[in-house]
């Protein structure tokens, strides 16, 4: 099986890359199911309804979110009423929607996506990740229930995204850390073989602060003081994220590429059937 992850999509610039090139991008790299992180996908916090439906009909087969999962309020009704939507694991005990869920990734091949927030550097506190992955992993272990797994680990530290990698390491086909916006140069597969890669970056302008224009970023750092909102860099954006080829019959991993396509970023072609 084929799996793109395509890391944050940060406002306007990042929803037209994904509309305008993911349907091409599933064509040239034959992907099987494919995987979008949208938590900052409207105005560049949360995602509301109208551009989580765009995302889906622009080719993603599920969306994740992160800790700005129900920034935009009509998220918290809307993700009751499509389940191609996933929040945090972790998030809250009585937060709508779920954090784990089974697709058909086709041919009969079943993939389980989840996804966890991170403890360290966040603004909140959240339940431990690695409980909460513990007991989804072991009631739908790899080359039982699943033929596929994918975990979207959000958080700040890329420690504590490879201490998930390791934890995960042969229970699941993929980690991938996102929220960061930034993307890191260590795909890998692990020992016991798991892909991972630490964070996909954003899709989104990367001629910005991590996916803001620069000028108020730029001001508060270097002034210490704020004038204005920060909005959304707006000019080409990158995608950004990671594919991987698993085994059907096991699970695992057996090559990770990263993905880049327009933009700033330097490219990267489809690896080879």
């Amino acid at each position: 099986m084929r799996i793109l992850f395509l890391g944050d999509v940060m406002g306007r610039a990042g929803r037209r890359a994904v509309t305008e090139n993911l349907a091409r991008l599933r064509s040239d790299w034959k992907v099987d199911f494919a995987v979008v992180n949208a938590e900052n996908s409207s105005n560049g916090a949360g995602l509301s309804g109208a551009h989580a439906k765009l995302l889906l009909e622009a080719g993603a087969d599920c969306l994740t979110l992160g800790d700005h999962a129900f920034d935009q309020r009509e998220m918290l009704q809307f993700i009751e009423t499509e389940p191609r939507i996933l929040r945090p694991l972790n998030f809250a005990k009585d937060a709508p929607g779920r954090g784990a869920a089974i697709f058909d990734a086709g041919r009969g091949r079943k993939i389980l996506v989840t996804q966890v927030l991170g403890q360290v550097f966040m603004k909140r506190p959240f339940d431990d990740p690695f409980s909460a992955l513990d007991g989804v992993l072991r009631r739908h272990p790899l080359g039982g229930t699943v033929q596929a797994s994918l975990v979207d680990i959000h958080c700040e530290a890329t420690s504590e995204k490879m201490g998930v990698g390791h934890f995960c390491d042969g229970r699941t086909s993929l980690v991938v850390g996102t929220h960061t916006h930034i993307p890191t140069a260590d795909a890998q597969i692990l020992p016991g073989g798991t892909g991972l890669l630490s964070d996909a970056g954003m899709c989104g302008d990367y001629n910005s602060v991590i996916g803001m224009d620069k000028a108020e970023p730029m001001r508060r750092f270097v002034t210490g003081m704020s004038k204005g909102r920060f909005t959304p860099a707006n000019e080409e954006a990158t995608l950004s994220g990671v594919v991987v080829d698993t085994d059907d019959r096991t699970g695992k991993a057996t090559a990770i590429h990263m993905v880049r396509q327009g933009g700033r970023l330097q490219p990267s072609g489809p690896p080879a059937a």
